[in-house]
């Protein structure tokens, strides 16, 4: 693992990509990394945009600039003006469980939360965050809502999966 290899965290705007943000940012400071910050845009997103009424149907470029906002908001939420030097974001479009796979084959890390703003809640693990675990190219920290990076993992909200 070099300074080069980028830390990638999947941002949701859910609490739990949030705190996955924060403690991403404070890894990527330690490791002297680049940061890439990257939210999806799915195909339930365009599923769901065809059932509204036709005056309010948005086009693909406006939930571009949606998922662009809310990524600027996480952003804000976890750091406030103290962003991380070396940050990049990126809107991708694809399932997101695939998009973090595929993006986590040139990178040191990837972040991301237990649980984002789908799926049921009594799963203790979300599908993507699942799926990451299962099949990304490296190593996979998985974050709970409450893991803050400064304890020790499993006390902090913290689970770790290595691919």
């Amino acid at each position: 693992m070099g300074a080069d290899q980028r830390i990638v965290v999947g941002v949701d705007g859910s609490e739990f990509s949030t705190t996955a943000l924060r403690l991403a940012g404070r890894m990527a400071a330690s490791l002297d990394a680049p940061l890439t910050v990257i939210t999806c845009l799915g195909s339930s997103d365009f599923f769901l945009a065809s059932h509204l009424p036709e005056e309010r149907t948005p086009s693909a470029a406006e939930l571009e600039e949606t998922a662009k906002r809310l990524l600027e908001e996480s952003l804000e939420r976890a750091f406030g003006s103290a962003r991380p030097e070396r940050l990049s974001r990126e809107v991708k479009f694809g399932p997101p469980a695939k998009v973090l796979i595929e993006e986590s084959a040139d990178a040191q890390l990837l972040v991301v939360g237990r649980r984002g703003h789908g799926g049921f809640l009594a799963q203790v693990m979300g599908s993507v965050s699942g799926a990451c675990a299962a099949h990304a190219n490296c190593p996979v920290l998985i974050v709970g809502q409450g893991g803050t990076g400064e304890a020790a993992a499993g006390q902090s909200g913290i689970e770790a999966a290595e691919a």
